[in-house]
């Protein structure tokens, strides 16, 4: 059963503290919730044009222009490169969310966040439960009486998604390499070493 857009971006912004400011849009300029201290209403249309285009290479909103980092039919990441912040959206058939995250946010778990709040507004019905299994019943399952958190299993499926994507975790890295951000490029060389020693790799 979808959650009204203003509990959901209620709920968003209590997870992420950084995300300042969100809003609901459906159709290319409808604004269903905005927080209080946003007013996108003069900027959405060409927001939503640009992000529909797939090519666009920045967005204004409120006068500031975003650099488009990464652009796709289900997200867009965009940064304002005198640090005053980022833009981050998601979209689905039916809405698109849009935040504006502080220039400290966390751009990559708010946007798999934002992913997920969002799923949390539409009204579609999955295809199959969520209890559904796919597969033979025939053979035992080697995790059996094993429960994994259909909560975490979506995150985990969304960071694979996100590492597939050709504008996700590579385009956040070669984005990160060109600007020769030491501090970035050691934290992920700390989580590759790591990842390597969780698979024995």
């Amino acid at each position: 059963m979808p959650t009204d857009p203003a509990t959901v971006v209620y709920n968003l912004i209590q997870k992420d503290p950084s995300i300042i400011a969100a809003a609901v849009v459906q159709g290319s300029d409808t604004i269903l919730y905005s927080t209080d201290n946003w007013d996108i209403s003069a900027d959405v249309s060409r927001v939503i044009s640009s992000w529909n285009s797939l090519t666009a290479q920045f967005i204004m909103i409120s006068g500031v222009k975003y650099s488009v980092l990464q652009c796709t039919s289900e997200r867009m990441v965009a940064t304002s490169i005198r640090g005053e912040g980022h833009i981050i959206g998601a979209k689905d058939e039916e809405h698109k969310l849009i935040i504006y995250l502080e220039p400290d946010g966390e751009a990559m778990g708010a946007t798999m966040d934002i992913a997920r709040a969002l799923s949390q507004i539409s009204t579609k019905q999955s295809y199959m439960d969520s209890d559904s299994q796919l597969g033979s019943t025939s053979k035992p399952s080697t995790s059996a009486g094993v429960n994994i958190d259909p909560q975490l299993k979506g995150e985990v499926q969304s960071f694979l998604e996100w590492i597939k994507d050709s504008e996700g975790l590579s385009g956040y890295i070669n984005y990160y390499l060109q600007q020769n951000n030491t501090s970035i490029i050691s934290e992920l060389s700390k989580i590759y070493a790591e990842l390597r020693q969780i698979f024995g790799v």
